[in-house]
């Protein structure tokens, strides 16, 4: 199993992708591979000098050639410091600029993809991609590849300096070189072990406290407040421990190369001793060799940068890469929807082989009023839900027009259908913007005009800010009545050809479902309605009843017929009323 994800990790097609992100910005890619060049040709100038000045101007007694020296040994480090900080810049700035473009796509992709994927997705998973992941390949530009470069080159530079100098000295070095190619190596690979589990308690940790602090009403509720806590407690556990195991191979690795270093210098001092060399060639392979083992304390953490990027890139990628999106590839018309809708043989399943509906066929004239009713599972929200194309269906066709929906752009399609649902989502901005949903082209008027007709302008003039007042998350600070207000306000401020209402009174008390009525008669005048309830008495007179049981139509026609009948209807209708 390693090794398959070993091989994965070092995928070079993988790592192609992920430089590719950078062609926008070539210049500054390849600015940045100059300054590593010159940081790896600049590194061992310092310690060359230092070697001529001991061995050749100290001895002589050469004063003002060593201050010369000096001179051009500190502005050689202002050089080496200017170039340092505008590689670290060039490289940060690169990666920064990858990973908007990244996250760009990515929000994108995850306004494209169909609900099923949110069904089967967490949201926490979905934002650590958005989020965590792609920092991660922010790091394979700014702390990865043109770091390493750098390093390398330093590293080989230095060795070919000290083997002109002197070879024997250099081989004495060197000798436990192997030490810590076996140390880089088996910290490379414990640490990203480690990373690999870091980052999936990362998603883990990311989902459950995204899903449960969305869901703390409930938590609370049912008094599961300790339940939970043990169930976080668990999932953080699992987080520190993969840090820690990363932080013992830290703990272990940076002391070997100190040890080794120290070895090193050693050997090459004992070497020195024995073989006719100046002091100022052992005070040059002493800098050298703190050259060499500098780079070599961070190369292997590098490396695991590296890895950890290409581990969040694949899982970016396959984001990406996902194909169960909304086709809206159509251009938009601005079509004139009439609102004649059509099902035929539709067939749809949330999980393959387990259908929800059965080869469902109904017809809805333009400007007809039809109700849909049923037990709670039986399709009723699934139908809006195929009708807007959230979903796609498995078989069958539906049309609006005689036209089949896949003809129409997505923004053409649902631009004239209209929903007020039973769970109403508001986000964390005003009440005007909640209503217009940042639509510039909708005005304040507008706005005012639509509340005073469903009665609700007075109760926003009382809040503190008026329109401008912050409902906070989900509407917190408003009730589920009035939140369903306000989404009846959006859905008539969009005038749409189709209306569709989801149990859209079940939630609003008997004040409310009486000031909304009106709005509702006169809303659905000369249009398309779908009226999905529980409540019986909120659909009498509509033009059509459709009765759903198990995804299958069991009966269809007016509330007297369908009485008449004595069948499913009369059967919910006698549940609800005690009368038949």
């Amino acid at each position: 199993m390693t090794s398959k994800k070993q091989k994965k990790i070092f995928d070079f097609k993988l790592l192609r992708r992920v430089l590719s992100y950078a062609k926008p910005y070539k210049k500054k890619f390849f600015a940045a591979v100059l300054l590593a060049i010159l940081i790896a040709a600049i590194t061992p100038i310092r310690p060359v000098l230092i070697q001529k000045t001991i061995d050749e101007y100290i001895q002589n007694d050469w004063a003002k050639a060593v201050i010369w020296i000096t001179v051009l040994q500190i502005a050689l480090l202002l050089i080496e410091t200017g170039i340092r900080f505008y590689f670290t810049y060039s490289t940060s700035w690169l990666g920064q600029n990858v990973i908007k473009d990244i996250r760009v796509q990515i929000y994108r992709k995850t306004l494209s993809l169909n609900l099923r994927q949110f069904d089967q997705t967490p949201i926490g998973t979905l934002t650590t991609r958005t989020i965590n992941d792609i920092e991660a390949i922010n790091e394979i530009f700014a702390d990865g590849i043109i770091p390493i470069i750098a390093d390398l080159l330093s590293i080989v530079l230095v060795v070919i300096v000290m083997f002109s100098y002197h070879w024997e000295l250099t081989i004495a070095a060197l000798l436990p070189f192997p030490i810590i190619i076996f140390a880089t190596y088996y910290f490379k690979e414990s640490v990203n072990k480690s990373f690999i589990n870091v980052r999936n308690a990362v998603s883990s940790l990311n989902a459950f406290v995204q899903e449960h602090i969305g869901g703390m009403q409930v938590v609370q509720t049912f008094a599961a407040e300790k339940t939970e806590y043990r169930k976080f407690t668990k999932i953080n556990a699992g987080h520190r421990d993969a840090n820690i195991k990363a932080i013992f191979a830290y703990s272990v690795f940076f002391p070997i190369v100190e040890i080794v270093l120290a070895l090193s210098i050693a050997l090459m001092v004992w070497k020195g001793a024995a073989i006719p060399v100046s002091g100022g060639v052992i005070v040059l392979f002493i800098l050298l060799l703190n050259a060499i083992f500098r780079p070599l304390r961070v190369i292997a953490d590098k490396f695991n940068v590296i890895q950890m990027g290409m581990v969040a890139s694949e899982r970016v990628f396959k984001l990406l890469d996902n194909e169960d999106v909304s086709s809206n590839h159509l251009p938009r018309t601005y079509p004139k929807i009439k609102g004649d809708i059509s099902f035929e043989n539709v067939a749809f399943s949330y999980i393959a082989g387990v259908p929800v509906l059965n080869n469902v066929s109904f017809h809805i004239k333009e400007g007809e009023t039809v109700a849909i009713v049923g037990s709670t599972g039986s399709g009723k929200t699934t139908i809006i839900s195929l009708l807007n194309k959230l979903y796609s269906i498995d078989h069958g066709t539906i049309c609006i027009d005689k036209k089949n929906i896949d003809t129409y752009s997505l923004d053409d399609l649902r631009s004239n259908i209209g929903v007020v649902l039973q769970d109403i989502y508001l986000f964390s901005d005003t009440i005007y913007n909640n209503i217009t949903l940042w639509n510039p082209e909708i005005s304040r008027e507008k706005v005012i005009a639509a509340t005073k007709l469903i009665g609700i302008h007075d109760f926003i003039m009382q809040l503190p800010d008026n329109y401008d007042y912050n409902v906070m998350e989900r509407g917190a600070t408003l009730s589920v009545g009035q939140r369903q207000l306000l989404s009846f306000v959006r859905a008539l401020l969009y005038q749409p050809a189709i209306l569709i209402l989801d149990e859209a009174t079940s939630s609003v008390d008997s004040e409310s479902e009486t000031l909304i009525q009106h709005a509702i008669d006169t809303l659905i005048k000369g249009r398309t309605s779908i009226v999905i309830a529980h409540r019986l008495s909120t659909i009498q007179k509509a033009s059509k009843i459709i009765v759903l049981d198990k995804g299958i139509i069991k009966e269809m026609g007016t509330h007297t017929e369908l009485l008449q009948k004595n069948g499913s209807y009369a059967k919910l209708h006698e549940m609800q009323f005690g009368i038949t």
